[in-house]
């Protein structure tokens, strides 16, 4: 069975890029030898690690299609992480809601237009309300 064992995350600037996710996720990151490539560390337990490099091309445009796979990040509280994720120049792109039994998901641009999922796991998270008739 294939399982995820890295992501890479591609950005215009990767140096500010790596100051995001640190400030924002907490990761650490390292330059791997002289390659512009900083290996990302992004803490203990189950979970992936990662790297961020050079984009070759153009950032995504607005309102395009998904087109890679998306990373979800755990957070403890993830109105906390949107609030860091904001002020380091993000944007929400699918406000917080509940997915039954698992826990609360939002989806964010970084400043590149990097599509990341952002959860708060909570195994009590309701089914969300039905819309009124």
């Amino acid at each position: 069975m294939g399982r995820p064992m890295h992501f890479e995350i591609h950005a215009t600037d990767p140096e500010k890029a790596t100051a995001f996710y640190a400030d924002v996720f907490g990761w650490r990151f390292e330059r791997w030898g002289e390659e512009a490539y900083w290996l990302a560390s992004t803490g203990e337990g189950p979970g992936i690690d990662g790297a961020v490099l050079p984009r070759r091309g153009d950032p995504p445009a607005a309102g395009q299609a998904v087109n890679a796979f998306v990373v979800t990040v755990g957070v403890e509280s993830l109105d906390a992480a949107l609030e860091r994720a904001a002020a380091h120049g993000a944007v929400v792109a699918l406000p917080r809601q509940p997915v039954p039994g698992v826990g609360w998901l939002a989806y964010l641009l970084d400043p590149d237009g990097n599509l990341v999922g952002v959860m708060e796991p909570d195994p009590e998270t309701p089914a969300p309300e039905p819309p009124p008739a």
